[in-house]
């Protein structure tokens, strides 16, 4: 099964979206609170799919994507972005995001998005 790292400010948010990949069947093998520390867990990991926050304080999710994507242009990143922040997820999508989730976000959403890319 594919193995997954969570990029998340808020810990419960990393929590919460552990525990429903982990109840499916996927590994996760990491967790970023930044976008800085999620391209270096992402170069250390190479997982299969990274979660990325969009809005994270420091280095943001879009920062972040466009890091990992310079780094490995196959990279497979789903954005988690909230409501109201259309505009940043079209820009994510334009820079190589695979797919997105809009916060609050229900179990089989999230997993409907990572089934797609693994």
């Amino acid at each position: 099964m594919a193995t997954v790292l969570i990029v998340d400010d808020a810990a419960f948010m990393r929590i919460s979206i552990k525990n429903m990949l982990t109840k499916n069947g996927y590994e996760v093998i990491g967790e970023a609170e930044d976008g800085e520390s999620g391209v270096e867990r992402y170069k250390e990991l190479s997982p299969d799919i990274v979660t990325m926050d969009i809005t994270m304080p420091g280095m943001n999710g879009l920062d972040a994507l466009k890091e990992i994507i310079a780094y490995n242009a196959k990279a497979q990143v789903v954005m988690v972005s909230a409501m109201g922040q259309e505009a940043m997820v079209r820009d994510a999508i334009l820079s190589g995001a695979k797919g997105f989730i809009v916060k609050p976000f229900k179990e089989n959403g999230i997993i409907a998005a990572i089934k797609k890319l693994s």
